[in-house]
């Protein structure tokens, strides 16, 4: 699924940036075991720390104390920043309980995953189950998911890319 990510990426002209809480760092490691993922993978940012998603990803501060990381409108903002802070065109972001506790009242498998755009962003809420790892890889699959979703279709050759959209390094 990574290199479909990749391909449908290269398609459009787009590079991603991902900012993970839940996954540390799983999500980017998983889309860099792809050769050439240099085109369309920014980087990324593993937020473990609440406080680092307030201070490097924007993530607001009040929100945060408030309702906790684990919150859809936490990762929205988490791949906002992300995208913005590293210049991507998408930005994915993942947080929320992998175990083996529940956190701040949220049960084991509660997750939230985003993807921000130029166009606006969107915030899933798939319910995870199994051990901490299996619910990190199926997080990572999820992001993966999302994204491929998310990407708008190819827009075939001698046509510009998603209106908004950067058409990447020698693009237009």
């Amino acid at each position: 699924m990574p290199g479909r990510a990749h391909a449908a990426l290269r398609a459009v002209g787009g590079t991603v940036a991902v900012a993970e809480s839940l996954t540390g760092g799983l999500l980017a490691a998983t889309l860099v075991d792809v050769p050439g993922a240099s085109a369309t993978f920014r980087g990324s940012v593993t937020a473990y720390a609440t406080e680092l998603k307030a201070s490097v990803l924007g993530v607001d501060e009040g929100l945060l104390d408030v309702h906790g990381p684990v919150h859809p409108v936490v990762a929205r903002q988490m791949a906002e920043g992300v995208r913005r802070l590293l210049g991507a065109t998408y930005g994915l972001a993942t947080t929320g309980v992998a175990g083996p506790d529940p956190q701040d009242g949220h049960p084991v498998g509660t997750v939230y995953l985003a993807f921000a755009s130029p166009a606006g962003s969107l915030v899933t809420s798939p319910r995870l189950s199994g051990e901490r790892a299996t619910i990190r890889r199926k997080a990572v699959t999820a992001a993966l998911e999302l994204l491929l979703r998310q990407l708008p279709a190819d827009p075939g050759p001698g046509r510009e890319p998603h209106p908004g959209q950067d058409p990447g390094p020698g693009g237009n």
